[in-house]
Protein backbone atom coordinates (compact mmCIF):
# COMPACT_ATOMS: atom_id res chain seq x y z
CA UNK A 1 0.00 0.00 0.00
CA UNK A 2 2.80 2.43 0.88
CA UNK A 3 5.46 1.81 -1.76
CA UNK A 4 7.26 5.16 -1.53
CA UNK A 5 7.19 7.05 1.73
CA UNK A 6 8.58 10.58 1.67
CA UNK A 7 9.87 12.03 4.93
CA UNK A 8 11.06 15.65 4.79
CA UNK A 9 13.76 16.22 7.40
CA UNK A 10 15.31 19.44 8.66
CA UNK A 11 18.85 18.29 9.45
CA UNK A 12 19.39 21.38 11.57
CA UNK A 13 16.37 20.57 13.73
CA UNK A 14 16.41 16.79 13.96
CA UNK A 15 13.99 16.62 16.90
CA UNK A 16 11.05 17.16 14.55
CA UNK A 17 11.85 14.11 12.46
CA UNK A 18 12.28 11.39 15.10
CA UNK A 19 8.59 10.56 15.49
CA UNK A 20 7.87 11.03 11.79
CA UNK A 21 10.66 8.62 10.92
CA UNK A 22 9.35 6.07 13.43
CA UNK A 23 5.95 6.17 11.72
CA UNK A 24 7.61 5.87 8.32
CA UNK A 25 9.55 2.80 9.51
CA UNK A 26 6.35 1.18 10.72
CA UNK A 27 4.55 1.82 7.43
CA UNK A 28 7.54 0.70 5.36
CA UNK A 29 7.90 -2.56 7.27
CA UNK A 30 4.20 -3.36 7.11
CA UNK A 31 3.97 -2.75 3.37
CA UNK A 32 7.52 -3.49 2.14
CA UNK A 33 7.89 0.14 1.13
CA UNK A 34 10.90 2.35 0.65
CA UNK A 35 11.62 5.46 2.70
CA UNK A 36 12.87 8.60 0.98
CA UNK A 37 14.45 11.21 3.25
CA UNK A 38 14.49 14.73 1.87
CA UNK A 39 16.31 17.76 3.18
CA UNK A 40 15.77 21.10 1.48
CA UNK A 41 18.51 23.70 1.82
CA UNK A 42 17.59 27.32 1.25
CA UNK A 43 18.43 28.49 -2.23
CA UNK A 44 21.85 30.08 -1.91
CA UNK A 45 22.28 33.01 -4.27
CA UNK A 46 25.60 34.64 -5.18
CA UNK A 47 23.96 37.95 -4.29
CA UNK A 48 24.13 36.85 -0.64
CA UNK A 49 27.92 36.73 -0.89
CA UNK A 50 28.06 40.03 -2.80
CA UNK A 51 28.59 38.41 -6.15
CA UNK A 52 31.47 36.10 -5.24
CA UNK A 53 30.35 33.04 -7.16
CA UNK A 54 33.11 30.82 -5.74
CA UNK A 55 31.99 31.62 -2.18
CA UNK A 56 28.38 30.78 -3.07
CA UNK A 57 29.46 27.46 -4.58
CA UNK A 58 31.58 26.64 -1.53
CA UNK A 59 28.67 27.43 0.77
CA UNK A 60 26.29 25.31 -1.30
CA UNK A 61 28.76 22.39 -1.30
CA UNK A 62 29.18 22.73 2.46
CA UNK A 63 25.41 22.67 3.02
CA UNK A 64 24.98 19.63 0.76
CA UNK A 65 27.81 17.69 2.41
CA UNK A 66 26.62 18.56 5.91
CA UNK A 67 23.07 17.52 5.00
CA UNK A 68 24.28 14.16 3.62
CA UNK A 69 26.33 13.48 6.75
CA UNK A 70 23.46 14.29 9.08
CA UNK A 71 20.95 12.20 7.11
CA UNK A 72 23.38 9.27 7.04
CA UNK A 73 23.80 9.58 10.82
CA UNK A 74 20.01 9.65 11.21
CA UNK A 75 19.67 6.46 9.14
CA UNK A 76 22.24 4.67 11.32
CA UNK A 77 20.64 5.97 14.52
CA UNK A 78 17.24 4.61 13.51
CA UNK A 79 18.77 1.28 12.48
CA UNK A 80 17.32 1.48 9.00
CA UNK A 81 18.75 -0.64 6.24
CA UNK A 82 20.64 1.56 3.79
CA UNK A 83 19.02 -0.27 0.89
CA UNK A 84 15.56 0.65 2.20
CA UNK A 85 16.28 4.38 2.47
CA UNK A 86 17.20 6.91 -0.18
CA UNK A 87 18.56 10.37 0.54
CA UNK A 88 17.48 13.38 -1.46
CA UNK A 89 18.91 16.87 -1.02
CA UNK A 90 17.48 19.84 -2.83
CA UNK A 91 17.65 23.61 -2.69
CA UNK A 92 14.71 25.98 -2.82
CA UNK A 93 11.35 26.47 -1.18
CA UNK A 94 10.60 23.62 1.22
CA UNK A 95 6.93 23.21 0.29
CA UNK A 96 7.58 23.30 -3.44
CA UNK A 97 10.51 20.86 -3.31
CA UNK A 98 8.64 18.38 -1.10
CA UNK A 99 5.64 18.38 -3.42
CA UNK A 100 7.82 18.18 -6.55
CA UNK A 101 9.76 15.16 -5.21
CA UNK A 102 6.56 13.46 -4.04
CA UNK A 103 5.21 13.78 -7.57
CA UNK A 104 8.47 12.54 -9.14
CA UNK A 105 8.61 9.50 -6.85
CA UNK A 106 4.88 8.87 -7.14
CA UNK A 107 4.97 8.82 -3.35
CA UNK A 108 2.15 7.04 -1.56
CA UNK A 109 2.35 9.32 1.47
CA UNK A 110 4.32 12.19 2.98
CA UNK A 111 5.10 11.94 6.68
CA UNK A 112 6.24 15.18 8.23
CA UNK A 113 7.13 16.23 11.75
CA UNK A 114 5.65 19.43 13.10
CA UNK A 115 6.51 21.61 16.03
CA UNK A 116 3.91 22.59 18.57
CA UNK A 117 1.40 25.08 17.22
CA UNK A 118 1.23 28.73 18.14
CA UNK A 119 -1.40 31.37 17.63
CA UNK A 120 -0.12 32.28 14.15
CA UNK A 121 -0.09 28.81 12.63
CA UNK A 122 -3.22 27.59 14.46
CA UNK A 123 -2.90 23.81 14.15
CA UNK A 124 0.32 23.16 12.23
CA UNK A 125 3.75 24.64 11.68
CA UNK A 126 3.88 26.89 8.63
CA UNK A 127 5.89 24.45 6.45
CA UNK A 128 3.71 21.49 7.41
CA UNK A 129 0.58 23.52 6.76
CA UNK A 130 1.79 24.45 3.28
CA UNK A 131 2.63 20.85 2.44
CA UNK A 132 -0.75 19.61 3.70
CA UNK A 133 -2.54 22.29 1.70
CA UNK A 134 -0.80 21.71 -1.64
CA UNK A 135 0.31 18.05 -1.69
CA UNK A 136 -1.28 15.65 -4.16
CA UNK A 137 -0.92 12.65 -1.83
CA UNK A 138 -1.97 11.97 1.76
CA UNK A 139 0.13 13.77 4.38
CA UNK A 140 0.60 12.47 7.91
CA UNK A 141 1.66 15.16 10.36
CA UNK A 142 3.34 13.76 13.44
CA UNK A 143 4.10 15.69 16.63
Amino acid sequence: MYENILVPVDVFEMGLSDKALSHAQFLAKSSSGAIHLLHVNPYFSPSLTRGFISDAKKMEEYLINTSKEKLTTLIKKCSLGESDVQIHIRSGNIRDEVIKLADELKASVIIIGSRNPNIQTHLLGSEAAGIVRYAHVPVFVVR
